[in-house]
């Protein structure tokens, strides 16, 4: 195997050990901070997929892990309360099961990518970013203007949606979900840049006319690339969510896009396991640094710097010593 790879294992393995060791010490919050770190690396492994793959910088990705989580409250909610989710002959009760949460997640995720993409991707460079922007913006302002499910207050979620077989109030076990969601994330996308579809969508980011003069359509690959994306972050929102079980606009808001860009660039843009160490570290400082200044995105932000002016391939680039994406 190679350096990058053992880097990038050892990495990896660092959230369960660490978990593990939280657990031994008896130390609950380290656990729910794994946790933590574990679903915000899937969101960064989301629009990792658009970004890092598609060469798409989209601002809005926190539309798609706004709207994961409201799936999740939304069903919860109702299944709380026991009142139906939809008046009709047959009547929708809402959920408590995380898988059926987390299928209506992806798939509303996947939806709402389909409609942002389709009008997003007919353009390109700062146009995209904006359109991207202003799609989040408008679900977030509708968010805090649907009083029906706590408006800008938020939506509380008393009891933690449950999974067969686990008793997801144990955060280790919760933990244990989350890590094994992000490893088959992190398969997934691994597969993805490897397969067909992964080298076209690659070539149409570095070269759009070859791409179309052997037949095939940049617009479409971006397309799918972007509904992939949007599914995997939906995903992460339902999650987030749960380990919260609360939702509010601010998982819609475009901080939270930018929160979600800056793992990719900490860690790495277009390095498979770049946005795990992204996270890791982001939530790292936030933990430190935040006890110690409310100011403590000065020093991320001056790290940030330094990542940008001479670690362009971050955290894994640096530490391994050379330009490879996806390793």
């Amino acid at each position: 195997m190679s350096r990058t790879g053992l880097i990038n294992l050892a990495l990896f393995a660092m959230l369960p050990l660490t978990a593990g060791a939280a657990l031994m010490l008896d130390e609950p919050f380290i656990i729910t901070l794994a946790t933590k770190v574990a679903i915000l690396a899937l969101a960064g492994v989301g629009l990792n997929i658009a970004l890092g793959l598609g060469g798409l910088v989209s601002l809005g990705h926190a539309a798609f892990f706004g709207i994961g989580g409201y799936a999740m409250g939304i069903l919860a909610s109702h299944a709380q309360s026991f009142v139906p989710l939809m008046e009709t002959p047959f009547l929708i009760e809402g959920t408590r099961s995380m898988p059926v949460i987390w299928l209506v997640a992806v798939i509303a995720g996947a939806l709402a990518a389909l409609a942002i993409g389709a009008l997003s991707l007919r353009t390109t460079g700062v146009y995209f970013i904006m359109i991207t922007l202003a799609f989040g913006q408008m679900l977030y302002y509708f968010a805090i203007s649907w009083p029906a499910y706590g408006g800008e207050d938020g939506l509380s979620i008393y009891v933690r949606n449950g999974f067969p077989g686990l008793n997801t109030l144990d955060p280790i076990q919760f933990f244990g979900i989350a890590f094994v969601i992000l490893a088959l994330a992190l398969w997934g996308a691994g597969r993805l840049a490897a397969s067909p579809f992964g080298l076209a969508l690659s070539a149409a980011r570095q070269n759009e006319a070859r791409v179309e003069t052997v037949g095939l359509s940049p617009y479409r690959l971006r397309l799918l690339a972007f509904v992939i994306s949007g599914a995997v972050t939906a995903l992460a929102g339902a999650l987030f969510a749960d380990l919260n079980r609360f939702v509010s606009p601010t998982m819609l808001s475009w901080q939270m896009s930018g929160e979600i860009m800056i793992f990719i660039i900490l860690g790495g843009v277009g390095r498979l396991y770049g946005p795990v160490a992204g996270a890791a570290l982001f939530i790292l400082l936030e933990h430190v640094l935040g006890g110690l200044s409310d100011f403590w995105h000065v020093y991320l932000g001056l790290l940030l710097l330094l990542v940008v002016l001479f670690a362009r391939g971050g955290i894994i680039g640096a530490l391994a010593g050379r330009e490879v994406a996806h390793d």
